[in-house]
């Protein structure tokens, strides 16, 4: 059985924080390790980059893995499927609050791997005494502040968007009403605001995209 750092969430991603790659441009794995083995090690970075019981206990991998397949203990099914490779790592740390999405590579467990191995890499910059303050750690840190209106991952979580803004007036099985009035409620014109609107338009796009409109 893999063995989960004990005060590691894990959860489903609602949204991707950026465009996902094209399964075309996934690259095959490179690594021959286990998940056990990532997840050891994914154990001992989190425990690297905190000071306090708080920052290791906000750690937290979301995968692309629905709800229902995860069980009662808040891992997933060792058959469950990801509905895309992608995962996203974040935790408070001692350098400030890290985020790291990934996926470059065809399954989430190699994404994972890539995680922790880059965040190895990136602590043992310090191996020399170069930098003082965390410093190679600040493009992650502006990840979150920077990044343009995430897409939706899927299907279902731009419905739930959907269906949050319109009270409802409509229905996931209505897709084209839900639209509509989402339009209607987040248009700047209609005392909506721009950012809103423009998630709804991305939302409308993901259910052209899986021939939902």
């Amino acid at each position: 059985m893999n063995d989960w750092p004990a005060r590691l969430k894990v959860g489903p991603i609602s949204e991707w924080p950026c465009a996902l790659t094209p399964s075309s441009q996934r690259r095959p794995s490179p690594f021959s390790a286990s998940l056990g083995s990532t997840l050891s090690a994914l154990n001992r970075e989190i425990y690297q980059l905190v000071d306090t019981l708080a920052q290791q206990e906000s750690a937290e991998l979301l995968i692309a893995i629905p709800a229902s397949q995860f069980r009662q203990d808040g891992r997933p099914y060792a058959r469950a499927l990801a509905e895309h490779p992608g995962v996203i790592l974040s935790l408070d740390s001692r350098h400030g609050h890290l985020s790291y999405p990934c996926d470059t590579f065809t399954t989430w467990q190699d994404n994972l791997r890539a995680v922790v191995l880059a965040l190895e890499a990136l602590r043992k910059v310090d191996r020399y005494g170069v930098t003082k303050r965390g410093e190679q750690y600040r493009g992650f840190l502006a990840i979150e502040a920077t990044a343009a209106p995430a897409a939706f991952a899927t299907a279902s979580a731009a419905l739930a968007f959907l269906e949050s803004l319109v009270g409802g007036w409509a229905s996931r099985s209505e897709p084209e009403r839900l639209v509509r009035g989402a339009k209607r409620v987040a248009h700047p014109d209609t005392g909506g605001d721009a950012a809103t609107f423009q998630r709804v338009s991305l939302a409308e796009a993901k259910l052209r995209e899986t021939g939902l409109l």
